[in-house]
């Protein structure tokens, strides 16, 4: 089968960062679905681990968590789904990545496609859904009937373009979302944020000039570190700060005074550890699915960055490690 791999973890203007090779094809047993790729998309969890992570001496590593394609074969325990079901899912880090022609993914992270979508509008979803929706309703915890503000750093991102959509959609909350350019800040205010403050101004003061002391609640999606002293004075007592980002340090003493909570979302948490409600992925991403094809959310594809190979990958790393991307980028076929 068709991939792309690499050999030695490299920075991505290096031409042996992200290589065209060929490797076996795999086959599913267990629980494994055998899924023909047939689209894509890119998430800084790719970009970081392509930087940081090493395979085996001689070995190639696929990366890659967001795929959209079709079932061509299906281990001996699967029940969910069957041989040419349409399905897209974000996997797991502790397997090759969704970066080649075809991939074993355990069927209990596995969703139905949105019936209403093509293979990479879909594959825009899976990674930043069940993020978001994991943020909003399982560290979180939030009420749906909550008359509070949730305050969304980040909100043009990919996990925020989605969480914007979930948070103004499915629940009662006064959705706050920042972006620092005008396109960006357009893009969210269109995905349904009831307020768009700038993030490269104080957040507190931007916070103030439309009318809020403090919010409740605070999704910290990008460069948590850099926002931390912030956050920390707008944050409501005993409110609640979730991030998703991975700040070199973190101290969160200034938070006791608040009272206030401190959560961390990793989706790939379940998945890693085989969690006893691991399949809570699976249902996720079923009524998402549900939710785009009843118009409720949309897919948050922004750019299209043409078919799966190593030269439009590397670009496509390349504009998520600038921090100007904006919703999500897919590619399509091999």
């Amino acid at each position: 089968m068709k991939a792309i791999a690499y050999k030695k973890a490299l920075p991505i203007n290096d031409i042996n960062a992200l290589l065209d090779v060929t490797l076996p094809d795999p086959v599913a047993n267990g629980r494994d679905l055998l899924v023909e790729v047939k689209a894509i998309s890119v998430n800084p969890a790719d970009v970081k681990l392509r930087a940081s992570s090493n395979p085996p001496a001689g070995q190639y590593k696929v990366i890659g968590w967001d795929a959209a394609g079709i079932v061509r074969a299906v281990g001996d325990k699967v029940s969910l789904f069957k041989p040419g079901d349409r399905v897209y899912y974000a996997g797991s880090i502790t397997r090759p990545g969704a970066n080649s022609e075809l991939h074993l993914v355990d069927e209990r992270i596995v969703g139905h496609m949105p019936a209403s979508l093509d293979f990479a509008d879909a594959a825009a979803l899976p990674l930043t859904s069940i993020t978001a929706w994991e943020l909003l309703f399982d560290r979180l915890a939030i009420n749906p009937q909550s008359k509070d503000a949730l305050l969304i750093i980040g909100a043009a991102g990919g996990v925020g373009s989605i969480l914007v959509q979930l948070a103004s959609k499915l629940t009662d909350l006064t959705v706050i979302g920042t972006a620092s350019r005008p396109d960006t800040q357009q893009w969210v205010r269109e995905l349904g944020a009831h307020h768009v403050i700038d993030h490269s101004k104080p957040l507190s003061q931007e916070l103030k000039a439309i009318g809020f002391n403090d919010v409740k609640y605070v999704a910290g999606l990008n460069q948590t570190d850099h926002h931390f002293k912030e956050i920390v004075q707008l944050i409501a007592p005993q409110g609640h700060l979730a991030l998703i980002d991975d700040p070199e340090t973190l101290d969160a003493t200034p938070l006791k005074r608040k009272s206030a909570a401190l959560h961390w979302e990793f989706m790939f948490a379940r998945s890693m550890f085989e969690t006893v409600d691991m399949q809570k992925q699976h249902d996720l991403l079923n009524e998402v699915s549900r939710l785009i094809d009843a118009g409720t959310i949309k897919t948050t594809v922004a750019e299209h960055y043409g078919t799966i190979n190593a030269a439009n990958l590397r670009r496509a790393h390349t504009m998520i490690e600038s921090n100007k991307a904006k919703g999500k980028i897919v590619l399509a076929g091999f």
